[in-house]
Protein backbone atom coordinates (compact mmCIF):
# COMPACT_ATOMS: atom_id res chain seq x y z
CA UNK A 1 0.00 0.00 0.00
CA UNK A 2 2.77 2.67 1.00
CA UNK A 3 4.29 1.60 -2.62
CA UNK A 4 1.28 1.97 -4.87
CA UNK A 5 1.20 5.59 -2.85
CA UNK A 6 4.32 6.57 -3.41
CA UNK A 7 3.99 5.40 -7.17
CA UNK A 8 0.47 7.73 -7.52
CA UNK A 9 2.33 10.73 -6.02
CA UNK A 10 5.20 10.04 -8.40
CA UNK A 11 2.69 10.02 -11.29
CA UNK A 12 0.60 13.11 -10.38
CA UNK A 13 1.67 16.43 -12.80
CA UNK A 14 2.55 19.26 -11.40
CA UNK A 15 0.14 21.94 -10.75
CA UNK A 16 -1.07 24.14 -13.18
CA UNK A 17 0.12 27.02 -11.46
CA UNK A 18 3.76 26.41 -11.35
CA UNK A 19 3.74 26.04 -15.69
CA UNK A 20 1.85 29.32 -15.49
CA UNK A 21 4.61 30.98 -13.47
CA UNK A 22 7.45 29.49 -15.40
CA UNK A 23 5.49 30.21 -18.88
CA UNK A 24 5.03 34.15 -17.81
CA UNK A 25 8.76 34.24 -16.38
CA UNK A 26 9.62 33.25 -19.56
CA UNK A 27 7.65 35.76 -21.44
CA UNK A 28 9.12 38.35 -19.33
CA UNK A 29 12.62 37.54 -20.00
CA UNK A 30 12.27 37.56 -23.53
CA UNK A 31 10.06 40.89 -23.44
CA UNK A 32 12.80 42.71 -21.55
CA UNK A 33 15.32 40.88 -24.26
CA UNK A 34 13.18 42.41 -27.12
CA UNK A 35 12.90 45.86 -25.50
CA UNK A 36 17.01 46.28 -24.97
CA UNK A 37 17.68 44.99 -28.08
CA UNK A 38 15.22 47.75 -29.51
CA UNK A 39 16.67 50.23 -27.36
CA UNK A 40 20.39 49.60 -29.07
CA UNK A 41 19.09 49.73 -32.05
CA UNK A 42 17.73 52.81 -31.82
CA UNK A 43 21.02 53.91 -30.21
CA UNK A 44 23.02 52.60 -33.73
CA UNK A 45 20.61 54.55 -35.65
CA UNK A 46 21.07 57.85 -34.03
CA UNK A 47 24.85 57.29 -33.68
CA UNK A 48 24.93 56.82 -37.24
CA UNK A 49 22.55 59.27 -38.32
CA UNK A 50 24.67 61.92 -36.03
CA UNK A 51 28.41 60.72 -37.98
CA UNK A 52 26.64 61.68 -41.44
CA UNK A 53 25.50 64.97 -40.04
CA UNK A 54 28.62 65.49 -38.76
CA UNK A 55 30.00 67.17 -35.22
CA UNK A 56 29.15 70.88 -36.06
CA UNK A 57 25.10 70.34 -36.04
CA UNK A 58 23.14 71.60 -33.26
CA UNK A 59 21.29 69.36 -31.13
CA UNK A 60 18.30 71.88 -29.82
CA UNK A 61 14.75 70.43 -29.73
CA UNK A 62 12.68 73.63 -30.71
CA UNK A 63 13.97 76.72 -32.28
CA UNK A 64 16.99 76.10 -34.08
CA UNK A 65 18.96 78.38 -33.33
CA UNK A 66 19.37 79.96 -36.93
CA UNK A 67 18.79 83.84 -37.48
CA UNK A 68 15.17 83.48 -38.57
CA UNK A 69 14.56 80.91 -35.31
CA UNK A 70 17.12 82.45 -32.90
CA UNK A 71 17.63 81.26 -29.39
CA UNK A 72 16.45 83.85 -26.23
CA UNK A 73 18.25 84.98 -23.56
CA UNK A 74 19.87 82.19 -21.03
CA UNK A 75 19.47 79.13 -23.78
CA UNK A 76 21.91 76.98 -24.36
CA UNK A 77 22.94 75.20 -27.85
CA UNK A 78 24.28 72.04 -27.79
CA UNK A 79 26.52 70.65 -30.61
CA UNK A 80 26.58 66.87 -31.55
CA UNK A 81 30.13 66.92 -30.61
CA UNK A 82 29.39 67.70 -27.17
CA UNK A 83 30.30 72.02 -27.29
CA UNK A 84 27.94 73.76 -25.44
CA UNK A 85 27.35 77.59 -25.43
CA UNK A 86 25.16 79.90 -22.96
CA UNK A 87 24.12 83.40 -23.34
CA UNK A 88 23.00 84.82 -20.02
CA UNK A 89 20.26 87.61 -19.74
CA UNK A 90 21.90 91.09 -19.96
CA UNK A 91 22.28 93.10 -16.78
CA UNK A 92 21.40 96.56 -16.07
CA UNK A 93 23.42 98.97 -14.80
CA UNK A 94 23.28 102.32 -13.61
CA UNK A 95 25.46 104.33 -16.16
CA UNK A 96 23.11 102.77 -19.14
CA UNK A 97 25.21 99.99 -20.02
CA UNK A 98 24.65 96.07 -20.20
CA UNK A 99 26.67 92.96 -19.40
CA UNK A 100 26.31 90.18 -20.17
CA UNK A 101 28.33 86.25 -20.25
CA UNK A 102 28.58 83.83 -22.88
CA UNK A 103 29.77 80.70 -21.47
CA UNK A 104 31.75 77.94 -24.10
CA UNK A 105 31.62 74.16 -22.16
CA UNK A 106 33.86 71.51 -23.51
CA UNK A 107 31.86 68.18 -23.53
CA UNK A 108 34.29 67.10 -26.62
CA UNK A 109 36.86 64.47 -26.13
CA UNK A 110 39.67 67.40 -27.10
CA UNK A 111 40.91 70.63 -26.71
CA UNK A 112 39.01 73.23 -28.64
CA UNK A 113 39.89 76.59 -30.30
CA UNK A 114 37.76 79.48 -29.77
CA UNK A 115 39.00 82.29 -30.95
CA UNK A 116 38.50 83.25 -34.78
CA UNK A 117 41.10 84.61 -37.17
CA UNK A 118 41.34 87.68 -38.90
CA UNK A 119 38.60 87.36 -41.24
CA UNK A 120 35.68 85.69 -39.19
CA UNK A 121 35.16 86.68 -35.46
CA UNK A 122 34.15 83.35 -33.54
CA UNK A 123 31.69 86.04 -31.19
CA UNK A 124 29.84 88.98 -32.73
CA UNK A 125 27.08 90.86 -31.02
CA UNK A 126 25.46 93.37 -32.95
CA UNK A 127 22.32 95.60 -32.73
CA UNK A 128 19.80 94.16 -34.57
CA UNK A 129 16.95 91.13 -34.82
CA UNK A 130 19.22 88.01 -35.89
CA UNK A 131 17.31 88.13 -39.79
CA UNK A 132 18.27 92.05 -39.65
CA UNK A 133 21.55 92.61 -42.44
CA UNK A 134 23.11 95.16 -40.14
CA UNK A 135 21.47 97.97 -41.29
CA UNK A 136 19.48 99.15 -38.13
CA UNK A 137 18.25 102.56 -37.12
CA UNK A 138 20.26 101.95 -33.83
CA UNK A 139 23.93 101.21 -32.33
CA UNK A 140 25.71 99.20 -29.99
CA UNK A 141 28.79 100.06 -29.00
CA UNK A 142 31.28 97.06 -27.58
CA UNK A 143 33.28 98.04 -24.03
CA UNK A 144 35.94 96.06 -23.08
CA UNK A 145 35.92 94.75 -26.24
CA UNK A 146 39.34 93.38 -25.79
CA UNK A 147 39.04 91.96 -22.70
CA UNK A 148 36.05 89.42 -24.56
CA UNK A 149 38.57 88.58 -27.37
CA UNK A 150 41.44 87.88 -24.63
CA UNK A 151 38.98 84.88 -23.41
CA UNK A 152 38.57 83.73 -26.36
CA UNK A 153 42.36 83.16 -27.27
CA UNK A 154 43.36 80.46 -25.16
CA UNK A 155 42.08 76.56 -26.39
CA UNK A 156 39.45 75.45 -23.99
CA UNK A 157 40.24 72.24 -22.48
CA UNK A 158 38.42 68.89 -22.81
CA UNK A 159 35.95 69.39 -19.87
CA UNK A 160 37.11 72.91 -18.53
CA UNK A 161 34.00 76.05 -18.97
CA UNK A 162 35.01 79.45 -20.43
CA UNK A 163 33.01 82.42 -19.52
CA UNK A 164 33.49 85.10 -21.55
CA UNK A 165 32.09 88.61 -20.49
CA UNK A 166 30.17 90.89 -22.66
CA UNK A 167 29.88 94.88 -21.54
CA UNK A 168 27.57 96.94 -24.39
CA UNK A 169 26.14 100.46 -24.19
CA UNK A 170 23.20 100.70 -26.89
CA UNK A 171 22.06 103.92 -28.79
CA UNK A 172 18.73 103.93 -26.55
CA UNK A 173 17.05 101.24 -24.33
CA UNK A 174 15.20 98.72 -25.64
CA UNK A 175 16.82 97.63 -28.89
CA UNK A 176 17.08 93.94 -30.10
CA UNK A 177 20.48 92.67 -29.39
CA UNK A 178 21.70 89.44 -31.69
CA UNK A 179 24.65 87.57 -30.37
CA UNK A 180 26.46 85.31 -32.99
CA UNK A 181 28.28 82.28 -32.06
CA UNK A 182 30.74 80.36 -34.93
CA UNK A 183 33.91 78.58 -35.00
CA UNK A 184 37.21 79.80 -35.79
CA UNK A 185 37.16 77.60 -39.06
CA UNK A 186 33.80 78.83 -41.45
CA UNK A 187 31.34 75.62 -41.85
CA UNK A 188 32.96 73.80 -39.40
CA UNK A 189 29.80 74.56 -36.72
CA UNK A 190 26.57 76.08 -37.35
CA UNK A 191 26.19 79.43 -36.11
CA UNK A 192 24.27 80.06 -33.60
CA UNK A 193 22.14 83.07 -33.33
CA UNK A 194 20.46 84.57 -29.72
CA UNK A 195 18.26 87.37 -29.89
CA UNK A 196 18.19 89.46 -26.76
CA UNK A 197 16.62 93.07 -25.90
CA UNK A 198 18.70 95.62 -23.68
CA UNK A 199 16.31 97.34 -21.68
Amino acid sequence: MDTEEATTAAETPPADGSRRFSGCSIAVIALFALFALFALGAHAVTEFEKSLDGDGQMERPGLSGSAYEPLGPGATVRYEDGLRVTVSRPQAHDDGTYSLTVTYGNGTDEELTLDGDSYSASLVVRAGEARDDYATAYTVQHLEDAKSAAALTTPLAEGDERVVPVRLKPSRKGIPVTVEVSTPTPGSRDTAHFQLTLG
